[in-house]
């Protein structure tokens, strides 16, 4: 079995910074693949950011210049720099992971539980 946990989020006040970490763990081979999405009350859920295993980024136009996602392979974590954090950016943070459980396995998606991330003055 394969778990994702968030952390990081929070209440902070426009302009301020956040860090959000997603850690991966069980019977994991290789994660492929990570994504950060977020969703907003009554809004659809959207992508924000993602990195290939090569470390190859891309980022939502409403978050580019802001926010920085990263990755640690030996830790299989992934983590969300929010710089210059606006109140559009009040949202539930999600994890994905696409990754295999063996060598040769088929690549499979997880998602976290979600963090919560509260811009407000």
């Amino acid at each position: 079995q394969v778990q994702l946990v968030e952390s990081g989020g929070g209440l902070v006040r426009p302009g301020e910074s956040l860090r959000l970490s997603c850690a991966a763990s069980g019977s994991i081979f290789f994660i492929y693949h990570w994504g950060w999405y977020r969703q907003a009350p009554g809004k659809q859920r959207e992508l924000v950011a993602t990195i290939t295993s090569g470390g190859n980024t891309n980022y939502a136009d409403s978050v580019k210049g802001r926010f920085t996602i990263s990755r640690d392979n030996a830790k299989n974590t992934v983590y969300l720099q929010m710089n210059s954090l606006k109140p559009e950016d009040t949202a539930g943070y999600y994890c994905n992971a696409k990754l295999s459980q063996r060598l040769g396995g088929r690549l499979d998606d997880y998602w976290g539980q979600g963090t919560q991330v509260t811009v407000s003055s």
